[in-house]
């Protein structure tokens, strides 16, 4: 407690420093102390013009000029309620006429207050016409004292801060505001240790928040910005270094055996291992048979070939002894993965039956849907140990399921689950003990990116192909120019007439069904915009209207989509991997894992519904064996526009990596420690993890630096409570996300 209160120095209420309508403007933001105001960046900045000669000026310019008050006029208006203020400046070249609309005596009386005979002011607006008088005027301009100095001149072309706002609230309370708080910035908390400031050459916590907030050039506020950034990547860092160093004092079953599974595994392989597979495979095995629970992302692009890689680390945790778990986020998929394990293992996962090999284990499937009796024998030979290796959904993390020595986790599509699903299965180790975990996707995360939103996970990246596919060509189809969706259905057409198969993707089940919402979209400036979209097409309607088209006039069509009981999704899979559908009708729920090798085009429509990585996902799911596949993103947008710009950058890009920085632009990075999986201004206030790449790998070297000499922070009370801070709204104990 005594490190909260001295790490909270600076963070004064408010409400002790500022009037009343200040503090009710910063509390409409969350922002309640004199810590969080100063840290409270405006959004953008407003650079004056330059100053000009009032003789210079005209009709439409913004303009600057230092003038001085000449005379001050008003009179209550006649054609409407209110008064009529007329200032007449001049800069001792040419007068110029300043005219305020008001509304009440007092507005009337603050202006004269603040405009008296003789003074100089700074003055700022665009300069308008009165029709009346044939002469220019500036109507409601900005004005301010100033001295007809340099340093003055100096003052009055300074930018000018430009801070969010909300109803009710002006732009001068919240400039206001932060001034006044400016008085005691030298009570701030100073989260990063001065000697990394200093040789890191950024300025002062004091000083940058003064350049942030009343800079007198441009470049005071990068300067200001780039204290304030490397901050919040230092304290990021830091919650990820004091997790590994957490790490190094758990322990973790020791998983070193080299056989004999993994040997048999090898040998029955249809094809070689790529260099990559087997350079990642033993990086692996190296890291999981430390006693100490190692955290590794395994990366690659569709088809890479991670789940061979993830299987050989799950052979070498049943060889040492252990169980291996393998968690799904769908049922579909979770199917599919243990179809597709049991399928390389062959005789090697059929133990207790009679054509199994000697050293064979069990691969048991474990999911929320199973009957009874299947569910009791899965979980009997879970618990007895028996089953080296299960795949499931959720259903892996109730309390009913027990292992008998849990070694390895390994969670596909790490997208899909919160935090706290992952903690849940890396609390099933046995004795104390935490697996490893590895967590494969195949939307893979460009390096500076990973630094930062997974900073405490060893990123291991698969970049080659086994080159048993013969890829995707994608096009954006847009259906304002129907000859193209025509061409669309007839190229499917030709394709289930030479054998193949087809998936059509919906954004719903149902179109009486509430309209899904949009995947967000990000301003410059870091807000949400949502633009409208025509209603979008659901799975049994789509069905219906494809049936009547003459180009597919005899193609077997089936649907596909979560609302299915498990058994009717099996059963249609099952047809679609026989060759008994031609054409499947789904939702999302293929999205990932789904193998059908025949298929070999994808069509999605309202393509603009659905996020970068899904589009990407979807079209890995043709063209996966000796076919080449094809890939439709059919739109309603208009051609050329936002929405059909960003497909045609989507089907441009082949790269996964290319991809993923596509989407971490568009959709943010995410709650980076706590429980939000996307959205990066819920996480980042300053920091860009694409532009910020330099800062965020110098604060990652400090970090680390700075926990491994005092792991528990004990000298560096301010940066404890800012972790703690930053972890406030997530459980202290939560897994990586």
């Amino acid at each position: 407690m005594a490190r909260r209160q001295e790490s909270a120095r600076g963070s004064m209420p408010l409400k002790e420093l500022l009037i009343s309508k200040e503090s009710k403007a910063m509390a409409s933001f969350g922002v309640r102390d004199l810590d969080t105001m100063l840290r409270f960046a405006p959004r953008r900045y407003v650079v004056p013009a330059p100053l000009r000669s009032l003789r210079e000026i005209h009709q439409g310019e913004e303009v600057s000029a230092i003038v001085e008050v000449e005379s001050v006029h008003d009179r209550a208006m006649r054609s409407r309620y209110g008064f009529l203020l007329e200032v007449s400046v001049t800069d001792g070249t040419e007068s110029l006429p300043l005219t305020f609309f008001l509304t009440k005596q007092r507005q009337v009386d603050w202006h004269r207050g603040r405009l008296p005979i003789g003074a100089l002011i700074l003055v700022r607006g665009t300069v308008g016409y009165d029709d009346y008088r044939k002469a220019l005027q500036l109507t409601h301009p900005d004005y301010e004292p100033v001295e007809d100095t340099d340093e003055g001149r100096a003052w009055a072309q300074r930018p000018r801060p430009v801070y969010p706002l909300k109803q009710n609230i002006a732009q001068g309370t919240m400039r206001s505001a932060t001034e006044k708080g400016l008085e005691y910035a030298g009570s701030l908390s100073r989260t990063v240790p001065e000697e990394v400031i200093t040789r890191r050459g950024l300025p002062s916590l004091e000083e940058a928040v003064r350049l942030v907030h009343v800079p007198l050039t441009t470049e005071d506020t990068r300067r200001g910005m780039a204290h304030l950034r490397y901050e919040e990547a230092f304290i990021l860092q830091s919650v990820f270094a004091q997790r590994r160093a957490q790490d190094e004092r758990t322990p973790a079953p020791v998983l070193s055996a080299d056989g004999p599974l993994q040997g048999l595994f090898d040998e029955r392989l249809p094809f070689e291992l790529t260099a990559g597979q087997r350079e990642i495979g033993d990086e692996l095995a190296a890291r999981i048979a430390h006693g100490h629970p190692t955290s590794a992302l395994l990366q690659g692009d569709v088809g890479s070939g991670k789940t061979v890689v993830a299987l050989r680390a799950m052979l070498r945790a049943v060889d040492s002894g252990h169980q291996a778990a393998l968690l799904a986020p769908t049922e579909v998929l979770a199917e599919q993965h243990h179809r597709t394990l049991t399928t390389l293992l062959g005789e090697l996962a059929r133990a207790g039956q009679l054509d199994a090999h000697p050293e064979a284990t069990r691969v048991r499937l474990l999911t929320g849907s199973q009957r009874t009796s299947r569910r009791r024998e899965t979980l009997l030979d879970v618990t007895s140990g028996q089953a080296g290796i299960v795949v499931g959904t959720h259903a892996l993390l109730t309390e009913s399921v027990g292992f008998a020595s849990l070694g390895l986790v390994v969670i596909d599509e790490q997208h899909r689950f919160g935090v706290d699903h992952r903690r849940r299965l890396r609390a099933k180790g046995p004795s104390g003990q935490s697996p490893h975990v590895i967590v494969m996707t195949a939307t893979p995360i460009p390096r500076t990116a990973a630094l930062a939103t997974v900073g405490d996970l060893d990123v291991l990246t698969l970049r080659e192909s086994p080159g048993r596919r013969a890829g995707v060509t994608s096009f954006v189809v847009h259906e304002k120019l129907p000859a193209w969706e025509q061409r669309m259905w007839q190229r499917a057409a030709e394709e289930i007439a030479a054998g193949r198969q087809v998936f059509v993707v919906c954004a719903r089940i149902d179109e009486d069904e509430a309209d899904a919402p949009a995947p967000p979209l990000l301003d410059e400036d870091g807000t949400e915009r949502t633009p409208a979209l025509e209603p979008a097409r659901g799975v049994h309607q789509s069905a219906l209207r494809i049936a009547e088209r003459p180009e597919l006039a005899g193609a077997r069509i089936g649907i596909l989509h979560g609302r299915l009981s498990a058994e009717e999704k099996q059963h249609v899979m099952k047809q679609m991997v026989d060759g008994e559908i031609d054409l499947l009708v789904s939702t999302t729920v293929i999205e990932v894992g789904v193998d059908v090798p025949n298929a070999s085009v994808m069509i999605v429509l309202d393509a603009e519904r659905f996020g970068v990585s899904q589009l990407h996902q979807l079209r890995g799911r043709v063209g996966r064996a000796e076919h080449p596949g094809i890939a439709f993103f059919d739109t309603s947008a208009v051609v050329g526009q936002e929405h059909s710009q960003h497909l045609q950058r989507i089907a441009d890009a082949a790269d996964g990596f290319e991809l993923a920085e596509l989407d971490l632009r568009r959709r943010g990075a995410g709650d980076l420690v706590g429980e939000e999986q996307s959205g990066l201004q819920r996480t980042l206030k300053h920091l860009d993890v694409l532009r910020d790449s330099r800062a965020i790998e110098q604060a990652r070297e400090d970090a680390f630096a700075v926990v491994a000499s005092d792991p528990e922070l004990t000298a560096h009370p301010a940066l404890a409570g800012a972790i703690e801070d930053r972890l406030r709204d997530a459980d202290p104990d939560v897994e990586r996300s």
